[in-house]
């Protein structure tokens, strides 16, 4: 396929022997247009194209030597480079995997780049690529502003709609970022990606953002070629849907049409950097060379679509439109696309060999990096003026707090802290959120760092991603853990995966507060009970951390914040509901409420990743048993470790001697600490509210047998059940009455 497209730019130059005039097919005033656009720009966009194309014949050629390793190509979507010449190269972009033409023309805006050497390592996954280092073919690059995606279907759109909202609240808040306060954000995807659910929810978000007033200066641009991989896209469909959007002012250009291209996105770039409104550019394109590499487009399409879309050739429309206006002969044309070739094989040769990553440590690097000294030091930072930010009553003078208490003074001293902090999620503002968290927040800090969003998770980590890019610390709230997953991928494959991607360049550290876990009395269902953390747990480089009591969640929060900012960590704090409002742990004792530990304070709780806490629960030295759990299960546990001592007493034998570890930190585990504290144990009980399939218990096991603990380990744990409603929920949770049972039943 590639001779077939090479050979029919080749054929159709060579029969322009005399100039000619420009097609007059659109009317008069297309004819104007072409003859209005700088012959500069014309050349520019020319060579972008005749760049990437002659790379993506480079990808297919790598392939086959086995040295190339990535074929989804540009090729038929050049015409995307016409939005990179209307933009700024300080407009940050967030691009499709078609967007070749694009990335090339930007980096023919900055000195010092070069788009072939660039696309050209990512290709051969040389350590040297300058985003990825090696790790993924992506377009990205930090001087040109470019943010890499991977496989975007759509994933992307939610960041960018919430980097252009938050990119217009910088200077109200007096946020400053080196992205210019006038810049654009620009998002491409493709026809068939319009149709995904995060497509469809981040437009609705741009739009209700517009609706409300707010500024947004966002430019989508669907690329348009009818067809998702061997699917067609309903002739129509995709103009239809986009025009229908409200808020978004609709333009359109035809990849046919060089001269429209150009002047169509500059009027979008225009409209959006001047009036801070959205717009969404429908670009038509035809596909060239299948979906990939792989892909054998006559199992799906006729030989007469293939060869009409091989006619229909972007670059052959740009190269006719310079040589009807004599800016370029057939032969220069020619030579020019010749030299582009020769220019792609002589860098390929250049880089091969390559060095390509070659262990699992230099591969992780990014997810594995740590700042401890500098974290440690950041959750220390307090306001000088803490005082005023709690209306002269601080927290550590009020007497011991609930859990949901002491996390709302820790989010305020955050926030009084650092200014860039925004807290936001669904009923988080004027309410204060359904649990009381987040009350006084709102009135304290205003309305532009504590607000509501739309009903949708996707919308909130989209806005937590984009904020994060622009400049801020977000702490989204997701009000129920079952909601999470409606989302995950902004987490999953958006948020952890950015450093990664980057080689660390970029990054979009943030502090995700989930109200969830099972527990609740006379409230509930599985949507409001739910116990699997197994959707966090195995995401590469997140943080995750569960606070069982007030004692320990000031500690975490500070430690979450510090590592979103100083390593551009992703972290989760999941609160459980059934603990907020806890004073005791047995009847009456108010146990369960602890006095307000300040910032200045910090390293007094060692409450860092790596560190869990141990409570003694009985007076006595030495340990039979050293119970590892978390969240409700630490005072489940505690209650249990007594009750096995009084159903012993009353049976005349003697209870395990206990001591109750609180791992605090699910992911990563604090393993060495586990280890160390389960060295001076007979044996090892997991107490675990999560499911026994895929639960936290899963990964404690393996790894005490993986540090070689030789004494016995048995687990306890909730059923693998969705939680019912009302009572039937204690059948399928585990009980306090379960974990007494394995105590005494491993006594001697």
């Amino acid at each position: 396929m590639t001779e077939q497209i090479d050979e029919h730019f080749l054929t159709q130059v060579q029969s322009w022997s005399r100039p000619f005039t420009i097609d007059p097919e659109p009317g008069r005033e297309g004819v104007q247009r072409a003859e209005a656009v700088p012959p500069g720009l014309l050349l520019d966009l020319f060579e972008a194209q005749l760049l990437s194309r002659h790379l993506d014949f480079a990808a297919r050629s790598l392939q086959a030597r086995g040295e190339g390793f990535y074929t989804i190509g540009s090729s038929g979507h050049e015409p995307n480079a016409a939005v990179a010449l209307a933009l700024r190269p300080s407009d940050p972009a967030l691009l499709h995997y078609r967007s070749g033409g694009f990335y090339c023309a930007r980096a023919g805006q900055v000195p010092g780049t070069d788009a072939a050497l660039d696309v050209l390592r990512s290709l051969t996954c040389s350590v040297d690529d300058p985003i990825s280092g090696g790790r993924h073919k992506v377009f990205g690059h930090p001087e040109l502003a470019i943010i890499p995606q991977t496989s975007t279907i759509a994933s992307h759109l939610p960041r960018a709609v919430g980097m252009a909202f938050a990119l217009e609240q910088r200077a109200p808040l007096g946020v400053t970022t080196p992205v210019p306060p006038d810049a654009v954000v620009v998002a491409s995807l493709g026809d068939a990606s319009v149709n995904h659910s995060t497509a469809v929810g981040a437009l609705n978000a741009a739009g209700h953002i517009v609706h409300r007033g707010t500024p947004l200066p966002l430019l989508v641009v669907c690329e348009d070629n009818g067809i998702g991989i061997s699917v067609r896209t309903p002739p129509g469909w995709t103009r239809h849907a986009l025009q229908s959007l409200p808020g978004i002012r609709y333009l359109a250009a035809s990849g046919a049409d060089p001269a429209q291209c150009l002047t169509v996105a500059r009027e979008a770039v225009e409209h959006v950097r001047t009036r801070r409104q959205p717009v969404v550019l429908h670009l038509t394109t035809v596909r060239l060379m299948g979906h990939a590499g792989s892909d054998v487009e006559l199992a799906y399409r006729s030989r007469r679509q293939i060869d009409d879309d091989i006619t229909a050739d972007p670059l052959v429309a740009t190269a006719r439109v310079l040589h009807a206006r004599g800016l370029r002969t057939a032969g220069q044309l020619v030579e020019r696309y010749e030299q582009a070739r020769q220019h792609v094989a002589d860098t390929v040769e250049r880089l091969l060999p390559t060095a390509r990553l070659d262990s699992a440590e230099a591969v992780m690097r990014p997810l594995t990096e740590r700042s401890t000294a500098r974290v440690r030091a950041e959750s220390a930072v307090f306001a000088a003026d803490r005082p005023a930010a709690f209306r002269g009553k601080l927290p550590e003078d009020a007497g011991p707090l609930t859990l949901a208490q002491s996390i709302n003074a820790a989010l305020t001293d955050l926030m009084a802290a650092h200014r860039d902090v925004l807290v936001f999620g669904e009923d988080v503002g004027v309410k204060g959120g359904v649990y009381g968290v987040t009350r006084g927040l709102r009135t304290r800090f205003g309305a532009r760092r504590v607000f509501d969003t739309l009903l949708d998770e996707q919308t909130i980590l989209g806005t937590a991603l984009g904020s994060a890019l622009a400049g801020f610390l977000p702490v989204p709230e997701i009000q129920y853990l079952a909601y999470l997953h409606n989302a995950e991928d902004q987490l999953r494959g958006e948020a952890a995966t950015l450093r990664f991607f980057s080689n660390g360049q970029f990054g979009n550290g943030m502090l995700v507060r989930v109200q969830g876990l099972a527990y609740q009395k006379g409230f509930g269902g599985h949507f409001h009970n739910d116990n699997s953390l197994a959707v966090l747990r195995d995401i590469p480089g997140i943080v995750v951390a569960v606070p069982s009591s007030a004692a320990e969640a000031p500690g975490l929060v500070r430690a979450l914040a510090a590592l979103a900012r100083c390593e551009s960590r992703v972290c989760v704090l999941v609160e459980p509901i059934a603990l907020y409002h806890t004073r005791d742990l047995r009847p009456a004792d108010g146990a369960w409420a602890a006095p307000y530990l300040p910032p200045q304070h910090w390293g007094t709780d060692r409450a860092e990743v790596g560190h869990g806490t141990l409570h003694d629960a009985l007076d006595e030295t030495g340990t039979d048993v050293l119970v590892v759990t978390f969240g409700n299960g630490v005072p489940m546990s505690l209650r249990a470790v007594a009750a096995a001592q009084e159903r012993a007493a009353s049976q005349g034998r003697s209870a395990p001697r206990a001591s109750v570890y609180d791992l605090r930190w699910l992911a990563p585990l604090p393993v060495d600490d586990l280890l160390e504290q389960a060295r001076h144990a007979d044996r090892v009980l997991v107490v675990d509210e999560t499911r026994r399939t895929g639960g936290v218990s899963e990964g404690v096991v393996a790894t005490l047998v993986d540090g070689g603990y030789g004494g016995r380990i048995s687990r306890v744990t909730s059923r693998d059940s969705i939680i019912p409603l009302g009572p039937a929920a204690a059948t399928v949770l585990l009980s306090e009455n379960e974990i007494v049972d394995a105590l005494l039943g491993g006594a001697g």
